[in-house]
């Protein structure tokens, strides 16, 4: 093995933290295991074996590497939150071997095996409410178990030299999410180890995992607030006829007024979650689905306004959430209108940011964003929909 090639895999696995935006994410934390299969690649240094062959009065006449092996890998870990987890593992990077023939007539014939186990700190940054870039950066200790084997004019001293060795490792890779309880990855890994033999190399690993979360939950589904009775106003009072005086004069008695009747509200909330996925503002496949039942609820009623009101909890800069709180308000209306057949001049998106929680202060006491506080908070993190002036026709 050498050392060819430079390690630059370090840089892309801080990429995660550094690109993520600054919301808190919303998942709570969870252990889970999985298995990984793939292919190693590794170099088997021809230069330095034939030189030592050399020194012992011996010319190579032909060389035979196996530089690929088959790798697989137990692991199980804790997510602590979207953005990090953490990783222990034990891997089998397989066998690589050569074979050798020289002058004076003999052969040498080498094979290493290399088992360890490892532990990671895993970056994750969400590219789509499924699809994540993966980042790794770790330790490990890697066992290496040589065999020689020498024929004709090749003597070999030690044929089962042995050694173990911490050493780092270093991985970037893709997840997708096809469901709470089930996950996939591919990864390319490259691993730091000693073969044994006083050689110092990299071993790169192409691998396929299945990951299985434990305790995870499906998102909840919408919460519709009921709505309100439709109460049709009473009829307006019929002006009175006018009054004829037995007299010359004839006076008319003015109308009675028709008392002024205040249109009709009917508010709607939906939770952040059942609409969006994390830190997003486009609207998710069940979200759709029940703001089309919203949308089919107002068909063959006529309206004054319709208000989309986007909300936060208080987490994160009030500048941030007021940002956030807007683009989703204005996703939700862009939907019913395009979608719904809705009035886009009836309909007014506004951003509220954290400045109307849903809790009371004293219910979620503390400002770190933990898990417990996280769903607390729920209830703030809405959109909330107000039709005003609603009629049957």
């Amino acid at each position: 093995m050498n050392t060819k090639h430079t390690l630059r895999l370090l840089v892309l696995a801080g990429l995660g933290p550094v690109l993520a935006t600054p919301a808190l994410a919303q998942d709570h934390s969870y252990f889970y295991g999985g298995l990984s299969a793939g292919m190693s690649r590794t170099k088997i240094d021809e230069d330095r074996i034939t030189a030592s062959l050399l020194g012992a009065g011996l010319v190579t006449n032909s060389f035979v590497r196996d530089e690929r092996g088959q790798a697989y890998r137990i692991f199980g870990g804790y997510q602590f939150n979207r953005y990090w987890g953490v990783e222990a593992g034990y891997f089998d990077l397989g066998k690589f071997g050569f074979n050798a023939t020289t002058v004076p007539a003999g052969s040498l014939s080498g094979q290493i095996r290399l088992q360890g186990l490892n532990l990671d700190l895993v970056a994750t940054m969400p590219l789509s409410d499924r699809l994540s870039l993966l980042g790794r950066v770790g330790a490990q200790t890697a066992r290496a178990t040589d065999r020689f084997a020498g024929t004709g004019a090749v003597s070999v001293l030690n044929p089962n030299p042995g050694q173990r060795e911490n050493n780092y490792k270093v991985g970037v890779g893709l997840q997708y999410e096809f469901s709470p309880s089930f996950l996939m990855r591919g990864e390319i890994e490259r691993l730091r180890v000693n073969d044994a033999v006083g050689n110092n190399g990299d071993v790169n690993v192409f691998s396929l995992s299945v990951v299985f979360p434990f305790g995870r939950t499906p998102a909840s589904a919408p919460r519709l607030a009921a709505a309100p009775v439709y109460v049709a106003p009473p009829p307006p009072a019929a002006p009175l006829a006018p009054v004829v005086v037995q007299a010359p004069v004839v006076v008319a008695v003015p109308p009675t007024p028709v008392p002024v009747v205040v249109p009709p509200r009917r508010r709607v909330s939906f939770s952040a979650e059942s609409l969006f996925g994390f830190d997003k503002s486009t609207i998710k496949p069940e979200g759709r689905i029940a703001l089309d039942l919203f949308a089919k609820e107002t068909q063959g009623t006529r309206f004054d306004v319709i208000t989309v009101e986007g909300h936060t909890d208080r987490l994160g800069t009030a500048a941030y959430n007021e940002r956030l709180s807007m683009e989703r308000a204005e996703a939700v209306k862009s939907y019913l209108v395009q979608t719904g057949g809705l009035d886009a001049g009836k309909v007014t998106a506004v951003g509220k940011g954290e400045t109307s929680p849903a809790t009371q202060a004293q219910d979620c006491v503390g400002n770190k964003p933990s898990p417990k506080l996280i769903a607390c908070l729920q209830p703030d993190r809405r959109v909330e929909i107000e039709v005003t002036g609603t009629r049957a026709d």
